[in-house]
């Protein structure tokens, strides 16, 4: 009598639907997929496009910094490589890959941005006078010492 009571309930929970059917299941995985590619390829496709695009519009003269940190200047460039010019030696000028430069900075940028920069500084040292900062010490002070 139990096996029959025992076959019975399995015939009913077979029959039974289940909690998640096939349909439900392959939209949610279309669901995941959709958050993986925007999350996570789409801004990576974007930042190889920016970094293609920045390797394309170098030209000689214009200020680099390679991924390993140094900065130099452009002084030749090929298919693949460029050769780049670090610091006031003229004798330190060194071949390397296009893929090993991060940031591109053109000539004419760089001096349009500092510009700007300095007169601030400028004018935040002048502010910082009247407090006593930055004022050069008058004769009388330094005979009293």
């Amino acid at each position: 009598m139990s096996t029959i009571f025992l076959t019975a309930a399995s015939a009913e929970a077979a029959a039974a639907p289940a909690g998640m059917g096939w349909g439900s299941m392959i939209i949610w995985l279309a669901v995941m997929i959709g958050i993986m590619y925007f999350l996570m390829i789409r801004p990576q496709r974007n930042e190889q496009k920016r970094v293609t695009a920045m390797l394309n519009d170098m030209a000689v003269g214009d200020s680099v910094v390679t991924t390993s940190g140094f900065y130099g200047v452009i002084l030749d460039i090929t298919d693949d490589d460029v050769i780049v010019e670090f610091g006031n030696n003229k004798n330190c000028r060194i071949p390397m890959r296009k893929s090993a430069i991060a940031q591109v900075e053109k000539a004419g940028d760089a001096y349009s941005e500092t510009a700007p920069v300095q007169e601030e500084k400028k004018s935040l040292l002048g502010g910082l006078g009247s407090f006593g900062f930055g004022k050069k010490k008058s004769a009388d002070t330094e005979e009293k010492k």
